[in-house]
């Protein structure tokens, strides 16, 4: 049986051979760890943010996944530095990550969905751990948000999978 490889083009090939600002800040100010069950694809966002300013000043990630889940988890650290965090909540989404990185074949769309969901799920625990959510960071999750599940959630939600079907189900 042999795959036909996904049309992933040059900016994506590069982004995935060359990521940029891989790797963990050790003095981090927040981490998130999201993942998606659909897939497996795993990112952790190390962000160095200026806590007077809240400004990005340092964006980096680590990714277990595929091509997709690199290169839209690289391009999310370059589009947010220098940004506020209220800069980041609003203006980057899903399409636009997928439109920087000059598009996903459309089984892969999820990665730009996830890499989002995980940026913002650092954006909220950021502001959870001080205890001052803002007024435009919505009380409920976003839709990315609800797709980049936590770490916990996905192991949970994995090992329900991977479970034989007769532990399952009840007797």
């Amino acid at each position: 049986m042999s795959r036909i490889p996904l049309p992933y083009n040059s900016k994506v090939m590069d982004l995935f051979r060359n990521p940029k600002n891989l790797g963990k800040i050790e003095d981090a100010t927040v981490i998130a760890v999201a993942g998606n069950p659909a897939c497996g694809d795993m990112i952790t966002f190390y962000l160095k943010i200026n806590e007077q300013t809240l400004v990005i000043e340092k964006a980096q990630f680590e990714s277990y996944g595929c091509a997709a889940n690199i290169a839209t988890s690289s391009i999310v650290t370059e589009m947010i530095k220098g940004l506020t965090l209220k800069e980041v909540w609003t203006d980057i989404t899903w399409e636009k990550v997928t439109q920087e990185i000059g598009g996903l074949p459309g089984v892969k769309i999820h990665c730009g969905v996830l890499a989002v969901g995980a940026l913002k799920r650092a954006i909220r625990k950021y502001f959870n751990d001080h205890g001052n959510a803002p007024a435009w960071m919505p009380k409920e999750n976003t839709f990315e948000e609800k797709q980049a599940l936590e770490e916990e959630e996905l192991a949970e939600t994995m090992s329900k999978r991977l479970k034989p079907e007769e532990e399952k189900s009840p007797p």
